[in-house]
């Protein structure tokens, strides 16, 4: 089970989201605004936050971009706006998945499990591992620590960016549904839709600068990273 942390400035959302989370077994605190979280995720050490947008004294987007500065744990966007923009920046400060109210709880305890699961899969590697790199260009990838330059210059990603580079990389020239990157990269227990999958293509394809000329759009089917 797991130790969560449920920020939202309406004190209902937090008593509705703590009643599934510990009718599930799971441990869970609450903040009522983000800087509250900050300081709660700097002293404790949490699997997973469930954030609210619009709160006081520090917005999600402000506390989820200082938690990013100590810690990679895993974070639930909830707001009340489903606007691309506002997906489009969760993904971008590196939350992990983004939920418009009013939303179910229940389907909110199966993304944490979901989210929590494929956590699970990227364990550390043994010291005697060798570094797969793979070089394109002035693309330099270190797959093995997660690491991506362009032209010299190292680029952030979002966690769920990398999982997704990082799979059409192995699996270049290679034509892809959207089907099988949103099976294969978010897994069968998905419950977006793959509006999720062109939102971070589009922040992918940002990362990479000039090199996004590697990602190529087949339509009506998915995506092919192209290769020489």
């Amino acid at each position: 089970m797991y130790k969560i942390l449920v920020v939202d400035d309406e004190e209902m959302i937090r008593k509705l989201v703590m009643k599934y989370a510990l009718f599930e077994g799971h441990t869970v605190d609450e903040a009522e605004n983000g800087m509250e979280a900050v300081e709660k995720c700097r002293a404790n050490a949490y699997d997973i936050v469930i954030m609210d947008i619009m709160m006081p004294e520090l917005d999600g987007f402000s506390a989820c971009r200082e938690i990013r500065k100590f810690s990679s744990l895993p974070i639930i966007m909830l707001s009340a706006r489903g606007e691309e923009y506002d997906k489009i920046n969760s993904f971008e400060i590196g939350v992990d998945d983004y939920v418009v109210k009013p939303f179910s709880p229940r389907e909110l305890m199966l993304r944490i499990s979901a989210i929590m699961n494929r956590a699970g899969k990227t364990q550390v590697q043994p010291a005697s591992a060798k570094n797969e790199i793979i070089e394109i260009e002035g693309l330099k990838v270190d797959v093995t620590a997660r690491i991506v330059y362009v032209d010299g210059k190292r680029v952030e990603m979002s966690p769920k960016e990398y999982d997704l580079f990082f799979y059409l990389l192995r699996n270049r020239n290679i034509a892809l549904s959207r089907e099988k990157l949103i099976s294969d990269v978010w897994g069968y227990d998905f419950f977006g839709d793959d509006r999720t999958l062109g939102t971070h293509i589009k922040l992918l394809r940002k990362s990479l600068g000039p090199y996004n000329k590697y990602i190529v759009t087949l339509r009506g089917v998915g995506y092919r990273f192209e290769t020489p």
